[in-house]
């Protein structure tokens, strides 16, 4: 589409800093993207903090999010310190915490969002080209000393592995912070099974900052300028984004153009900083610890933290770590970085987190521990049991709970979990979800803060029967790998042995409480009723926007009948559990 050139770079200075509003940016196909610059006043050289996303680099956080806003205050009223607040946007720093140590911080509106004219497609190939391109361009100004890092949640740390892969020759490192590392596993399929997340995400999150919405979108509160530039036909709205759902549908495997979505690790050699949530089950987990695992890079660190997914990044803990981090590689201080811990975990117990330095992950002196389910009662045992039975299940009900006895002393489970399950269906096919839940000696449940939802569980894990082939190069004892690349139906009654991921975790589970597995044929939910937030745009009940239930990819002939758990002396399902021991040895 045509540029429009009604927008046009202006530069002022305020509030300490040199301002330049909507920096052109020619991509390759002539597309000009639009990027806000802040820098230091004094002329110079400077490193940058750059992000490229389609959340509309004029809106503000506490417009944009302001429940999330508003919480986060709450909870964390130090961020507030040191800044007029005004330039805050969702999910990337403040410059006016950056600037005034001496970065320039650089945000792009990605192609078709905010001021930047184009067609969007979240995480593509055209738009990592576009990234790449926006790095060099950035690296070439005259403020600028050729060093780049990238910085920023979510989307910013997704595509920041992406564009890592195209090795742009300015980029120096990049933080990576709650992000994800695999458009299938991760993004639009859980275990095969179609996510609701990217369908309720697209039009929730990007479509209302779409570049030509005009006075239908918001106006900056800095400068009074419309975010999304000016307006545009509906038709051409309409036209101008990818249909995720119909996407996702034309795409049930992990083909080539979900690839093309996905990091290749082998190609990422930036130094990096990842940094996990805990409760990030459904988005904000796995890549974090797979990329740090798997990438090429000989410098890189893992941390691990709890909390919403708004949260840690703006603290001043989590400031100061990445300030650390950045300071080292873009601008070569002394900060100490050299010292820092390969692996920094915040690990989780019932009501608090204790921070630890570790040297690798998985941590090397884990016990992995098999605990066997029981069928005779339910129960989650040390040793296999020797029963010959099966028992049925409706997928549409809450399940089969498996659970420990009353533990007789503290147990740390921290690391990535495996379970292998012997299942049939009454159809050709079937969807497994897995629960590690832990409760109090009363039966009360513990769940925790996670990154999109308030009640989340210890731990998930998710596979559909179909896919149920594992692919030997990649599958470690703790770790399944399926290749999701074709589909195996089942033959009604036939048990077939099933090896289910579930995400990495970390949990101090206290004397006298309980360990559980739940096997269910449906999402997790959190008993008792819903919750509904004040701008949360999704009802809460235990996994956030992470729902399984679309009627095409799980129609109800197929997945709503009785799955049947199969035991003998062939078959002894099993949890295996990364446990740490008390004292390092």
């Amino acid at each position: 589409m045509p540029n429009d050139h009604t927008i046009e770079e202006t530069i002022e200075t305020r509030d300490g800093m040199r301002v330049h509003w909507d920096a052109p940016i020619p991509a390759d196909d002539g597309v000009v993207l639009r990027a806000d610059v802040f820098r230091p006043v004094d002329d110079g050289r400077y490193p940058a903090i750059l992000t490229y996303g389609p959340y509309g680099k004029g809106l503000a956080f506490q417009e944009g999010n302001k429940a999330a806003w508003d919480r986060l205050v709450v909870a964390h009223p130090d961020i507030l310190e040191g800044s007029s607040n005004q330039y805050q946007s969702w999910e990337l720093v403040d410059p006016e915490k950056w600037v005034p140590d001496g970065y320039a911080v650089v945000r792009i509106d990605s192609r078709g969002t905010g001021r930047s004219p184009g067609f969007i497609d979240p995480w593509s190939p055209r738009e990592t080209l576009d990234f790449y391109q926006c790095i060099e361009w950035a690296a070439a100004q005259p403020w600028c000393n050729g060093k780049i890092g990238l910085n920023g949640i979510s989307y910013y740390a997704m595509n920041a592995w992406q564009v890592a892969c195209l090795k742009p020759p300015h980029l120096t490192a990049i933080c990576t912070w709650e992000g994800a590392g695999d458009y299938y596993r991760e993004a639009t399929r859980h275990g095969g099974i179609f996510s609701e997340f990217m369908t309720n995400w697209l039009p929730r999150a990007v479509k209302r900052v779409q570049h030509g919405l005009g006075d239908k979108g918001p106006r900056s509160a800095v400068t009074g300028e419309l975010v999304c530039g000016p307006a545009l036909p509906q038709d051409v709205l309409d036209n101008n984004r990818i249909d995720i759902e119909a996407w996702m549908l034309e795409h049930p495997f992990d083909d080539e153009a979900h690839r093309a979505r996905s990091p290749d690790w082998a190609q990422v050699t930036v130094p990096f900083l990842s940094a996990a949530n805990w409760g990030g089950q459904g988005l904000h987990t796995r890549g974090n610890f797979e990329g740090f695992v798997n990438a090429a890079s000989t410098e890189k660190w893992l941390e691990a933290h709890g909390g919403a997914h708004w949260e840690s990044f703006y603290t001043q803990d989590g400031e100061r770590m990445q300030k650390r981090f950045f300071g080292h590689y873009l601008k070569g201080e002394d900060t100490g970085w050299k010292e820092q811990p390969r692996v920094t975990l915040k690990v989780r117990h019932v009501n608090r987190f204790v921070e630890r330095a570790e040297n690798e992950w998985p941590l090397a002196r884990t016990q992995w521990t098999k605990l066997y389910l029981d069928p005779s009662d339910c129960s989650l045992r040390l040793d296999p049991p020797d029963a010959t039975t099966r028992i049925d299940y409706q997928t549409t009900g809450p399940g089969v709970m498996f659970l420990t006895p009353p533990l007789d002393r503290e147990m740390e489970i921290t690391g990535p979990v495996a379970a292998k399950i012997f299942l049939s269906s009454d159809t050709t096919d079937a969807d497994l979800f897995l629960v590690l839940r832990v409760f109090t000696p009363d039966g009360r449940e513990i769940t925790f803060m996670g990154s999109n939802d308030p009640r989340t569980p210890v731990g998930i894990g998710w596979l559909r029967a179909s896919h149920r082939e594992l692919d030997p190069q990649k599958t470690l004892p703790y770790r399944p790998y399926h290749p999701h690349q074709h589909s195996q139906p089942l033959t009604p009654g036939e048990a077939v042995e099933l090896d289910v991921e579930i995400w990495p975790t970390s949990i101090v589970v206290p004397a006298g409480y309980r360990i559980g597995l739940s096997v269910r044929g449906r999402d997790y939910e959190y008993p008792g009723p819903p919750l509904s937030i004040p701008g949360v745009l999704y009802t809460l009940t235990g996994v956030g926007p992470f729902l399984h239930t679309h009627p095409k990819d799980r129609p109800p002939d197929v997945f709503g009948g009785t799955n049947t758990l199969h035991f003998s002396a062939a078959q002894t399902p099993y949890v295996l559990l990364p446990v740490i021991p008390s004292e390092k040895n």
